[in-house]
């Protein structure tokens, strides 16, 4: 992927769904224009999931997903079914593939009831409409991968879903003013990446350059220099979370103060939801299930945030010695019951279907959430001081 183009957790996500034989991965080749997906007569030929980061006119930058059939059979089935499940979290807009010869299945019946109670919006599309044709209606349409017919007509569909689901959310430039200076904080130490920002912060910086606005960005030793050589305060400091601690003893009173994780609590989860879990971390006690998770699979550091500190900082906070548990990627827990406490990481690497999806499982299972940003303010004694520039959060905690 070239450095300008859009990142893949910013790109609508239309997942390709169906029986096997239904024609997915064809009706995904005609869709694209491009053989992404290996097409066969034999039944099971897509075994994962398949994605691929694309632009599709005229819907713009999108990840195509391929999806393994929800009627596979025997163990290495079931493992392939599910993984197909584990997309809907993250699809945005769904692909319902019928063969119109066979018409909806009950397994198919199941999947529009999942689409429905995930508020994912669909399309049916009826396949091989060169060998049968089936009336459409606002919902559906009929098509033929064989032979490019409707495909145009499927992509207009998609493209009048886009404006439900599109988010018009920002990070941070609804929270400051054209002219104001925004002070980030990136410590740099061994978990930091060789000779580059992660994710949030340099989406952060964008979204702050693009409101005509000034971002100045120094390391947490270097902070209170920086602020010293203001002429004129900051509208805000953002600090990695990791440095909270440090950060506040060095950020006036009168200054905003919040974290990456914290501005993508809001943007991409739900940031009341995530605040009022944080209160748990206050009664865990010897033996609660802690489950850590996080969005992307990066490579383990010797002192790694989600296995290494989180632990720690926890087991300090609570004087407890709780049980914990750790995920990454897609693999999150459907029912995650089981746990006291949920805590995950800012999720820059999933979509806000995704992580969306995690917060409204934890929801119904009953189990708090909390995320890394908010925990480690709650920690350090000034969560609410963290929250303060979104009035209607302050209220979660008086």
């Amino acid at each position: 992927m070239g450095l300008n183009d859009t990142v893949s957790a910013e790109r609508i996500h239309i997942g390709f769904f169906g029986m096997r034989n239904a024609g997915k991965s064809s009706l995904v080749n005609a869709v694209t224009g491009q053989e992404l997906a290996v097409v066969s007569d034999v039944k099971g030929t897509t075994t994962d999931p398949v994605k691929k980061a694309m632009e599709l006119l005229p819907l713009g930058p999108v990840v195509i997903i391929d999806t393994p059939g929800i009627d596979d059979e025997g163990e290495l089935g079931e493992l392939r079914i599910k993984k197909a499940k584990q997309t809907l979290a993250q699809t945005d807009i769904a692909i319902l593939v019928v063969d119109s010869q066979v018409g909806l299945s009950d397994k198919d019946n199941e999947l529009i009831a999942e689409f429905r109670k995930r508020n994912t919006p669909y399309i049916i599309a009826y396949n091989k409409s060169d060998l049968t044709t089936v009336s459409a209606d606002n919902n559906s349409i009929s098509v033929s991968a064989k032979d490019n017919v409707n495909i145009n007509e499927l992509k207009d569909k998609i493209a009048a879903l886009l404006k439900s689901v599109k988010s018009d959310k920002r990070i941070v430039s609804d929270l400051i003013n054209k002219g104001d200076t925004v002070v980030l904080v990136i410590p740099i130490d061994e978990s930091a990446p060789k000779g580059r920002l992660i994710l949030p912060q340099q989406q952060t910086i964008r979204d702050i350059l693009d409101s005509g606005c000034t971002a100045i960005c120094c390391r947490d030793t270097e902070l209170e220099q920086t602020l010293n050589s203001l002429s004129k305060k900051p509208s805000l400091v953002i600090t990695d979370s990791q440095a909270f601690g440090r950060v506040s003893k060095n950020v006036p009173d009168d200054i905003p103060l919040t974290s990456f994780s914290i501005l993508f609590a809001r943007y991409k989860g739900d940031l009341a939801r995530v605040v009022s879990g944080a209160a748990v971390l206050s009664k865990i006690k010897d033996g609660d299930k802690i489950l850590i998770a996080e969005g992307c699979t990066h490579h383990r550091q010797c002192n790694d945030i989600g296995t290494v500190k989180m632990p720690r900082w926890i087991e300090d906070f609570s004087g407890a010695k709780p049980d914990f548990t750790f995920t990454s990627g897609t693999e999150f827990p459907e029912n995650p019951e089981d746990y006291s406490l949920i805590v995950h990481c800012g999720g820059c690497m999933l979509n806000e279907k995704e992580m969306q999806s995690r917060i409204l499982r934890a929801t119904e299972s009953g189990v708090p959430i909390v995320n890394y940003g908010i925990a480690i303010a709650h920690m350090n004694g000034i969560l609410r001081r963290s929250v303060a520039i979104f009035p209607e959060i302050l209220k979660i905690l008086d």
